[in-house]
């Protein structure tokens, strides 16, 4: 790879996860009881879409998908409760027939024992929630959407720099550790050394996370690996943040002819595509006497301004024409 190149992602991962591997991440938030089917905890989940099942409890199944989590709240309970007990153990029978991934109710609603014992026999995991339907489905839908979240690694040093995700890139000689290190003892934090995992937690947000491998821990050529959280404090590592910038340093010796090309008025007028996500990107050129650490701070904070509507070259530019027409005048 050229050293001026930027640095390829590997393949989008996705990540199907259990039922049981749900559970054991949401429980306590949701104050989730199992209270059946747990033979049927390595069940996957492929999608975070929360169905309440009501048309399979009068026997429409093509609405039901399969491998999804079903919550009953109580208007589907109380439909239960009127019917006969013929036609209720039919209608929970009708449900547990769709294999599907789960089964949640919601509201601390009382468990017809019929519906357990279903759930037993179809294997199926069956949970109770204090929480009201609508607030439990959304929150879990949120929580199933960050858990299911397709990925790509991306390859660099990955810090909050003035409250923003930062990605910092190069090739290896180009100095993003001894950078990073830099910008640590200036107050900022690390998130992720050499590599990182970026999750698509949303269509629009991206959210780097350092594998449990490296947390904490930075390479350092002639320092070795380093822990940063012995080092500098608590304060100074994060577990993840959502991603908002990158930047690649580029030796200025190995631009050539194309240093005189460095677009000296806007230095971040192109965008990268990450899992369908475009995020802002700033080259910037590495020369013997630049003080890296003030440019990527100050690279943060216009980018920072941008976001808040005010762009530097644009307020320049406009002045231009300004002075210009003054001049014609």
């Amino acid at each position: 790879m050229a050293s001026d190149e930027w640095p390829a992602a590997q393949a989008v991962t996705q990540h199907p996860i259990s039922v049981a591997d749900l559970f054991r991440s949401v429980s306590e938030r949701l104050q989730l009881n199992w209270i059946a089917g747990h033979a049927g905890g390595d069940k996957l989940l492929t999608s975070d879409t929360i169905q309440k099942p009501t048309l399979a409890l009068i026997g429409h199944l093509t609405f039901v998908h399969p491998n999804r989590v079903q919550v009953l709240g109580c208007a589907e309970m109380d439909y239960l409760r009127n019917l006969s007990r013929g036609d209720s153990d039919q209608a929970i029978a009708n449900l547990f027939s769709a294999e599907i991934a789960a089964v949640v109710i919601a509201n601390g609603e009382s468990v017809p024992e019929t519906m357990i014992e279903h759930a037993e026999r179809s294997s199926t995991p069956l949970f109770t929630s204090p929480d009201p339907g609508p607030q439990l489905m959304r929150l879990l839908s949120h929580l199933m959407a960050q858990a299911l979240a397709p990925s790509t690694m991306l390859y660099g040093v990955f810090l909050e720099v003035s409250g923003l995700g930062v990605l910092i890139t190069g090739s290896p000689s180009a100095g993003k550790s001894e950078l990073a290190l830099e910008l640590i003892t200036r107050g900022h934090r690390l998130i992720a050394d050499d590599a990182v995992d970026v999750y698509a937690v949303s269509p629009d947000t991206l959210e780097g996370r350092c594998p449990t491998l490296l947390m904490d821990f930075m390479e350092v050529r002639g320092l070795g690996v380093l822990n940063v959280r012995r080092l500098f404090g608590e304060t100074a590592v994060k577990q993840k943040k959502n991603l908002k910038l990158m930047l690649h340093l580029t030796p200025a010796d190995e631009l050539g002819y194309k240093w005189q090309e460095v677009d000296r008025l806007n230095m971040a007028a192109s965008s990268r595509n990450i899992l369908g996500v475009e995020i802002p990107e700033v080259r910037i050129p590495v020369a013997v006497g630049r003080n890296l650490a003030v440019l990527v701070e100050v690279a943060v904070r216009n980018h920072i301004l941008k976001l808040r509507g005010f762009d530097s070259v644009e307020e320049f530019t406009e002045r231009q024409r300004a002075a210009i027409a003054a001049d014609g005048q």
